[in-house]
């Protein structure tokens, strides 16, 4: 693909990322407050709601990435991904109470069904020299569209309230929906090849280690929700909690871009390894300051880690498959990853409810510091392509 192709298909991404993250993010920073003191759903249940919801996302992204590389179609499934997002927030809006969100809940995180496709499509269009760049390029526009949408809560939730507000967040999602639909060309981003299936066995060592100490990794990382309901208990009112929520975004979009370009110069598993480490500082505070000034230190940190993690994994993951496996390689990753979350939150939650809030801040660490000793046993294969 010629290099002004490449950065056409690059920059309707980004904005369709943006335009769908900009819905997403009008919710995200209001769901935990909605789900618990509106619906009256207790912890236990948010984390199962948003641990089914990780679930969710890894099969739709595993069956997606399969069927795009049988296929050859990669486009139709970033598309319905977005149809899906912009339907489930009519149907978010329209719930009387909390068990009535799990269906639309499913179809909300079956929308994410576009990222492996999306992802095989900009690693496809890529070079070694440019990889974590891109995906941090994706990940930066991700991070400004929850920034906007945030931003967006803040200003008019008051006005709004809670139905209304997610009724508008539908929009920006079926606008990125239309983006894709009219902009991508199918050919121009998708090399077909004969595809007939990926076993374990076809991966690398490196690249089953990888995937092994990344699912380990994902039953520390439980839903962002108990962060923003820590915040809460710990004395912010509802009105602020949007602001952290927007703080730790701001961040993220900000370091995105400069973390994946870093993964280029040096390597995908240094800028890894830092990330990990800004989530054990994230642990450390939660679990030993309750301040507010400790809580936006926290919040900070946490977007340092976003930033950091998201687009070099993606990198490095493309990086360890073979190229006519890499939308499967993608979505099995994605599968381990969001499998491993379902039961992540849901402990969460029972820690939180059973021994305290800082029980599943302590869970979370010991399981980091495991993954970290496993990534340093990870060999990095730099590809040509």
């Amino acid at each position: 693909m010629k290099d002004q192709e490449s950065r056409k298909v690059l920059k309707i991404f980004g904005w369709a990322s943006f335009l769908n993250d900009f819905g997403s993010d009008i919710i995200f920073p209001l769901w935990p407050i909605f789900l618990t003191s509106v619906l009256g759903a207790n912890m236990a249940v948010l984390g199962f709601i948003d641990g089914l919801g990780d679930a969710i996302v890894s099969i739709a992204q595993a069956v997606a990435g399969y069927l795009a590389d049988k296929t050859g179609k990669r486009k139709i499934f970033v598309w319905l991904g977005y149809v899906f997002a912009g339907l489930a927030r009519l149907g978010y809006a329209l719930a009387p109470a909390w068990q009535y969100l799990i269906p639309f809940r499913v179809l909300d995180r079956a929308g994410k069904m576009r990222g492996a496709p999306r992802d095989a499509i900009i690693a496809d269009i890529s070079t070694a020299e440019n990889r974590g760049r891109n995906f941090g390029y994706l990940r930066m526009m991700d991070n400004l569209g929850a920034v906007g949408g945030v931003i967006f809560t803040i200003l008019f939730f008051k006005y709004l309230g809670y139905r209304h507000i997610f009724l508008l967040a539908a929009l920006p999602s079926l606008a990125g929906a239309l983006l894709v639909w009219r902009s991508i060309n199918e050919n121009l981003a998708v090399d077909k090849k004969i595809f007939k299936g990926i076993r374990f066995s076809d991966f690398h060592r490196d690249m089953k280690l990888y995937l092994l100490l990344s699912a380990v990794f994902a039953l520390a990382s439980f839903s962002y929700s108990f962060l923003l309901i820590f915040a809460e208990q710990a004395g912010f009112a509802v009105v602020v909690i949007p602001v952290l929520y927007l703080a730790y975004n701001i961040v993220a979009s900000l370091v995105s871009l400069p973390f994946g370009k870093l993964a280029d110069k040096i390597n995908r598993r240094t800028v890894l390894l830092l990330s990990f480490f800004f989530w054990l500082l994230v642990c450390a505070v939660f679990i030993y300051f309750h301040n507010p000034v400790a809580m936006v230190i926290a919040f900070l940190l946490y977007g340092l880690h976003l930033g950091a993690i998201e687009p070099v994994q993606k990198a490095l993951v493309s990086e360890l498959s073979v190229s006519e496996f890499r939308a499967s390689t993608l979505g099995s990753f994605q599968m381990v990853v969001g499998l491993a979350a379902l039961p992540a939150s849901l402990i969460a939650g029972l820690l939180w409810d059973k021994v305290n809030l800082a029980a599943p801040f302590y869970f979370s660490a010991a399981l980091t510091i495991i993954a970290i000793i496993m990534l340093l046993f990870v060999k990095e294969k730099r590809v040509a392509v």
